[in-house]
């Protein structure tokens, strides 16, 4: 999941009460542009439901190369052949997940605000470390709020991708990309956004490249 200076990382919505719309939806965002993964984030819903949901959006994925990274749940990520899995620091320690999903699957750990934290990450095995939130968001509560500088100190000290997570949209998300993420996560901009899904990524991928542009060019004194 090496990425190519910056990608972007959808979020699915917590709840999917259209499988059908929402694999259309999916579909119109992967037309969008670049899309470097997808996390199918389900929150408190039945093993079966998830399995669903994997059974649509695996294949979408899958023909485009695109990694399928499952929330919480290193088991299901094995039972539903997901590419990988994401952890909070409150799910399975990451010993247990990447016992559980084997070496050649990916695992990712969310860090919040925290270098000590990413560093342990690191150190273990993680393929990237999430820092958030860096804007206010309704998509989940976020207890911590995460500053750019903390991408730019990691980009410096360490190789581990880090993924920027947090209310991003295609308006705000320049100085993150500017500042050494590697990963820009969305959801809400996306599936909200009011000219559909297809338009958001474009817009996102648009933001991105600026926001590279950005982290090239030398800022002036």
């Amino acid at each position: 999941m090496a990425p190519p200076d910056c990608r972007l990382y959808l979020i699915t919505p917590p709840v999917l009460d259209d499988l059908a719309a929402f694999g259309r939806a999916l579909g119109e965002a992967l037309e969008g542009g670049d899309v470097g993964a997808v996390q199918l984030r389900l929150k408190d819903v039945a093993d079966e439901i998830v399995a669903a949901a994997a059974q649509v959006v695996r294949p979408m994925l899958r023909s485009r190369g695109v990694p399928l990274i499952l929330n919480d749940r290193p088991d299901l990520a094995i039972r539903f052949d997901c590419d990988g899995v994401h952890i909070g620091q409150d799910d399975a320690p990451y010993a247990e997940a990447r016992r559980m999903v084997g070496p050649e699957r990916i695992v990712g750990v969310t860090c919040h605000d925290s270098r000590h934290l990413a560093m342990e990450a690191s150190e273990a095995g993680a393929d990237y470390v999430a820092f958030g939130a860096f804007f206010p968001t309704a998509t989940k509560d976020a207890t911590t709020r995460a500053d750019p500088e903390i991408l730019e100190i990691w980009q410096e000290a360490m190789l581990t991708p880090c993924v920027a997570i947090g209310g991003i949209t295609p308006e705000n998300c320049g100085p993150l990309v500017a500042a050494g993420a590697d990963f820009i996560a969305a959801s809400a901009a996306v599936w909200s956004h009011p000219q559909g899904s297809r338009a958001a990524v474009a817009a996102f991928n648009a933001a991105i490249a600026a926001g590279l542009e950005a982290r090239k060019t030398p800022a002036r004194a």
